[in-house]
């Protein structure tokens, strides 16, 4: 193994996309990806028995895939990385398998890593190595978290999470009271680019009074959702036709009010000067655009990974196990789980 570029491959089951990266060191070698959000779009969201099944399909043809991309041979790596959790339980399990299957065979290393921390350390191979201490929000349909970061390895503090619906849930649910397709994040972004974002004044949920007090780095999105849902079905009752364009764009404005106000309150209070966002939701194009805003009023540093590396994939997983096996942390057993409930505070299982 070459001590200061260890050859990663990374697996990534977590929900419908099939993930497999390669990294050497902080070099992002490649990044394969089989999606099966197209057969989940006709139930409006996604079926953990058609991932499972999808995930065991595409695993095989993925691998040979990312080997042939990247000019490497199984052989040649320096370890294996998976997504032990949190997730689908049944879609983990056919990540976790696999990369025992892998790591036995090579007779390499296997690092069982949390999914959340990974969209935190994707962003090595995108912008360099991570400051210590960063700030990192991840946005995505199942996560709204802030998360201190001082060593992405072993050491994730939670600041805040979401209570009810986090941030990507929410927009696939009013993306389809809006009659906009699954998933709802990209159609509802372009939409908005139509429309007027301060036509409606939707309601900033857990940041005035004793909401504050009590979830200061909290998020809920439920109440936006609903408020969304009942003006909807105001206007088509009185005979109006519905806005589809402003109601995406004010909707989308609340959400990243939201996010980036709790981000940047919690740099300013913790001292933190660099602000990382990751997860799908953070490939949408406001929320990039008021984040870099805000973090240049308030002089923090913003990260945030190509889109394409925002999304669950591989090169994240590679990315967080190179990192394990640059910093000498110790391999994880092979009877590590699939954990579906994983906290993000534990790095490796």
């Amino acid at each position: 193994m070459s001590a200061d570029q260890p050859l990663v491959l990374g697996l990534e089951t977590s929900c419908d996309e099939t993930g497999v990266g390669i990294v050497r060191g902080e070099t992002l070698l490649v990044d394969a990806i089989a999606s099966s959000v197209d057969e989940h779009a006709r139930f409006g969201g996604v079926v953990p028995e058609v991932a499972s099944r999808a995930h065991l399909e595409a695993m095989v043809p993925t691998i040979e895939r990312a080997t042939r991309e990247a000019g490497v041979k199984l052989s040649d790596l320096d370890a294996i990385a998976v997504t032990s959790g949190p997730g689908l339980a049944g879609a983990l399990m056919v990540g976790v398998a696999a990369a025992k299957s892998l790591a036995v065979a090579l007779g390499k290393p296997l690092y069982g890593v949390n999914h959340l921390a990974s969209h935190v350390a994707v962003d090595i191979v995108e912008h360099g190595p991570l400051p210590e201490p960063t700030l990192a929000m991840l946005v995505s349909g199942g996560h709204s978290s802030l998360l201190l970061v001082p060593d992405v390895t072993h050491d994730i503090q939670s600041l805040g999470s979401t209570i009810d619906d986090a941030a990507g849930e929410a927009f696939d649910k009013v993306a389809r009271v809006l009659g906009l397709p699954f998933p709802g994040g990209p159609h509802i972004d372009r939409m908005a680019r139509e429309g007027d974002r301060v036509a409606i004044d939707f309601p900033r949920g857990l940041t005035t009074g004793r909401d504050m007090e009590r979830h200061r780095f909290d998020f809920s999105f439920s109440g936006l959702k609903t408020a969304v849902a009942r003006w909807v079905q105001a206007r088509e009752a009185s005979g109006e036709p519905v806005p589809v364009a402003d109601v995406a764009a004010s909707f989308q404005e609340a959400v990243t009010d939201v996010l980036t106000r709790k981000a940047i309150l919690a740099c300013k209070e913790h001292g933190v000067s660099n602000l990382q966002i990751g997860g799908g939701v953070a490939a949408n194009s406001r929320l990039r655009a008021m984040a870099q805003e805000r973090c240049d009023d308030a002089g923090i540093t913003l990260r945030v990974p190509r889109p394409g590396l925002c999304t669950d994939n591989g090169a994240m997983v590679a990315s967080l196990g190179a990192q394990m096996v640059l910093k000498g942390r110790t391999p994880s057993e092979l009877g590590l789980p699939a954990d579906s409930s994983m906290p993000v505070t534990l790095v490796q299982a």
